[in-house]
Order: structure tokens, then C-alpha cells, then sequence
């Protein structure tokens, strides 16, 4: 068992943890023990909660973080192959940056302050996934030199976080608030930091509440380093951001 905390940089909404980021712990230590052909899928069961302590349990085939008396999120391995329809077809990077000034959330931000795309977390990856057409987003980058492994690769987490946002932003984020509820993802690859990539994002289906999206993480040959499907739930963002 693991003990961890949840910094405010990590934020998504300004009282809880980035739905990607902490998916991302969860999933990047049960993929560290789980069969090859098996990916993880983790589902945020409440906000998660940051600067408490926070106990990380993990088994071959599945994952608890809880906050001692209660389940923060849980995490199962599925087949790899749920993810074959996550890889969405590249834009060259010109265009992911060239999408980038049409990204809505430099207007309209549900959640300013999140760590992946929030114009006013200046620790933040500071993401802008822009529109590219065709229901795609797509934006550009560049991993800062903090988010290295002991490897010196780019930590697995920031790649599940970095998968996050932009299928988020696929949706109507100002007509249909949503907040992560359930991402699986697989990584491939992983960069070098500094290394300039492109993230794409694109949505699979509406289903009441629930939005069902795709993303896919390109390095700078084109190949595809790590892909990924979420849920996503209609929320109230003031629910979310209230203190």
C-alpha cells in the first residue's frame, strides 16, 4: 500500500484533483503489474479530494485509492483490444497549433484553474485543444522537464492526464459541463521531455448524462504513443468549484 497526496497544482475543478492526473495514478501503478495484453480502466467514484492523505492499493488486476474510511477511485484491468477504435487519425503538428487560438476555454473555462488544460494554472501543462473541422480536437505539447521518470522519459501519469482534456473538449463544455467519471488507457511509448507532440481528441457517443470520448497522443515521427477512451458526466461546474 501506497500513501499519497494530491498537490492544488493537480487540480481540475478548485477543490479536487485533475480527473486524468489522478486516473493516472491509479492506472499507470496497475499497469506496472498487470498482464501485457490488459489495460487498465479506472473510475473516480467522488471529487478527489487534495492535500488529505490518500492510501493506494494494488493487486494484479485491481486498484483502490481510498481516503481511509472511503473509495476515492478503483481500477480493473480490461482487455486491450476496448481500446482499438481510441486511435484517432493525426493532424500534422502546423495544424494541432493552428487549432489551438480557436480553443474555447481561453473564453469560457468551466474549470480555469485545471492542471491540464486551465488558462490560469500557470504549473499546469497548459493544453489548448482547438477544433480542427470534422468533431476532432487537436493541439500541440511540449512536455516540461519536471514531468520526467526516473528514466528520464515523461512520467506515465502526465500522459494519462494529457489524454484527458482534450476529448473533453470535443463536447460543448459551455452548453454541457462535464467532468471526467471513467478513463482507460494505454501507453505505448513514452517521450522525452521537450519532445513536441500532438494530442487529438474526438467523441464516440451521447448517453443521457454521459459523453463517451477517445483521444490519442502522437509523437514527432506521427506514432502513436499512448491512446484512451473516457465517460464523462453532466455536472453543475459551481457544485464543483465551490470551497
Amino acid at each position: 500500500m501506497t500513501t499519497l497526496r494530491i498537490a492544488p497544482r493537480f487540480r481540475g475543478p478548485a477543490q479536487s484533483g485533475n480527473g486524468g492526473y489522478v486516473a493516472g495514478l491509479v492506472g499507470t501503478a496497475l499497469a506496472a503489474v498487470a498482464a501485457a495484453d490488459t489495460a487498465p480502466r479506472v473510475r473516480l467514484l467522488v471529487p478527489p479530494p487534495m492535500e488529505t492523505d490518500l492510501e493506494l492499493s494494488v493487486e494484479p488486476a485491481h486498484a483502490t485509492l481510498t481516503d481511509g474510511a472511503s473509495e476515492v477511485a478503483v481500477g480493473h484491468t480490461v482487455d486491450a483490444e476496448t481500446l482499438s477504435d481510441a486511435t484517432i487519425d493525426p493532424v500534422a503538428p502546423d495544424e494541432a497549433l493552428a487549432a489551438e487560438a480557436k480553443y474555447r476555454g481561453l473564453v469560457s473555462h468551466p474549470f480555469p484553474g485545471c492542471f491540464v488544460c486551465g488558462p490560469e494554472n500557470a504549473e499546469g501543462l497548459q493544453l489548448k485543444p482547438g477544433p480542427v473541422g470534422d468533431g476532432r480536437t487537436a493541439c500541440t505539447w511540449h512536455p516540461a522537464d519536471d514531468l520526467v521518470g526516473s528514466d528520464g522519459l515523461v512520467d506515465s501519469v502526465f500522459l494519462w492526464a494529457a489524454l484527458d482534456c482534450p476529448s473533453g473538449w470535443a463536447i460543448d463544455l459551455e452548453g454541457r459541463p462535464s467532468v471526467l467519471g471513467q478513463m482507460s488507457a494505454c501507453v505505448d511509448a513514452r517521450p522525452h521531455p521537450g519532445e513536441p507532440c500532438v494530442v487529438m481528441g474526438r467523441i464516440l457517443a451521447e448517453d443521457g448524462r454521459k459523453t463517451h470520448t477517445a483521444s490519442t497522443l502522437y509523437d514527432s515521427d506521427g506514432r502513436v504513443l499512448a491512446r484512451a477512451r473516457q465517460t464523462w458526466f453532466l455536472v453543475d461546474p459551481a457544485t464543483f468549484n465551490a470551497g
